[in-house]
C-alpha cells in the first residue's frame, strides 16, 4: 500500500508538472498513513484526497478490515526540498539518494528474475479474485513468495506460496 502511495504522488506531481521532483515515502499502520519528504514543483497536490483514493481503489473501505479509507488518518508531511540539494540537481547533478530492486535477465519477457514475475502474476490473480467476490475471505493485503530451484542456471522446480488474511 505505501508503495502504491508513493507512486500516486509522484504521478500527481509528474502528471502537472513533468519537470516536479519527488522524494516521497510512506508510512501505513493501523488506521493512519503519514506521507513524508520533499518535493519540487510548481502545482498543488490534495495528498490526503489522493491518499484516501489510492486506499479506497486498494480496496480497504470497511473498518471491519482493520483498516477504512474513508476513516483512516492521513499526516502529510511533504516539504520543499532542501536548497543544497536542489542547487545540486538544478545543475545537472543527481540527487540525494536512490533505491534499486532486482536486476535485468532474458528469463521473461519483463526482463526480470523469474521469481519476482510469477510472485507479482499471483498477486494480480488474487486481486482479481477478490474484487470479483469470488472468495469473501479474501483481503486487499495478500501477498506471494515464489523460489524456483536452478540447476545450470534453468529454472527446474517452483514452489509458492501465496496467503490474505481471513476476517477475525
Amino acid at each position: 500500500m505505501a508503495d502504491q502511495i508513493s507512486d500516486a504522488v509522484l504521478d500527481e506531481v509528474l502528471s502537472a508538472d513533468p519537470t516536479g521532483r519527488v522524494a516521497c515515502e510512506v508510512l501505513v499502520t493501523t488506521g493512519i498513513c503519514v506521507v513524508s519528504g520533499e518535493i519540487t514543483t510548481n502545482t498543488y497536490i490534495d495528498v490526503a484526497k489522493l491518499v484516501r483514493s489510492v486506499i479506497h481503489d486498494i480496496g480497504y473501505t470497511d473498518a471491519e478490515m482493520g483498516f477504512d479509507s474513508k476513516t483512516c488518518g492521513v499526516l502529510n508531511t511533504i516539504q520543499s526540498q532542501s536548497p543544497d540539494i536542489a542547487m545540486g540537481v538544478d545543475t545537472g547533478g543527481a540527487g540525494d539518494q536512490g533505491l534499486m530492486f532486482g536486476y535485468a535477465c532474458d528469463e521473461t519477457p519483463e526482463l526480470m528474475p523469474m521469481p519476482i514475475m510469477l510472485a507479482h502474476k499471483l498477486c494480480r490473480q488474487l486481486s482479481e479474485v477478490r474484487r470479483a467476490g469470488k472468495l469473501k475471505f479474501l483481503r486487499p493485503d495478500g501477498k506471494s513468495q515464489v523460489s524456483i530451484e536452478y540447476e545450470n542456471g534453468q529454472p527446474v522446480r517452483i514452489d509458492a506460496v501465496v496467503v490474505s488474511t481471513q476476517p477475525r
